[in-house]
């Protein structure tokens, strides 16, 4: 049996349907770590000539993939009812609904202030970039 099939097996998903799910997960799956892979090379393309305005904006795009992040486990704690019809609904609902995730997580990010998670990560990265610099001037 190979990798998928057990894999179906082993969470009881049986037939077209169960492929589907997997499919669909790992769709997510893959956005979600082209996202972090981006925020990644995003981070690690800091330096000391690194403007404000450019670490700001990689702090505030963190604070964004993190909310959404929180926003997606949240949702997989709600049970899922059979109202979604065929497996070609499902997925077509997962999309949108991870669409929604990241709309409602970039909203939650830029209206009033955020939730200040960037703000702290932008301190504490200005401190690392630029050590010499006192607290008090950030």
């Amino acid at each position: 049996m190979d990798n998928l099939g057990a894999l179906s097996s082993i969470n009881g998903l049986n037939g077209m349907g169960g492929m589907s799910e997997i499919y669909s997960n790992l769709q997510s799956d893959s956005a979600s770590a082209a996202k972090a892979s981006a925020l990644k090379q995003s981070i690690e393309g800091l330096n000391k000539e690194t403007t404000d305005e450019e670490l700001m904006e990689v702090c505030k795009s963190f604070e964004s993939y993190f909310v959404e992040q929180v926003y997606k486990k949240m949702m997989d704690t709600v049970p899922t009812s059979s109202l979604t019809g065929d497996s070609s609904t499902a997925s077509l609902v997962d999309y949108f609904k991870d669409e929604a995730i990241k709309s409602v997580a970039e909203q939650t990010t830029s209206q009033n202030g955020g939730t200040g998670l960037a703000q702290t990560l932008y301190e504490q990265m200005k401190r690392q970039l630029n050590p010499d610099i006192p607290s008090a001037d950030l």
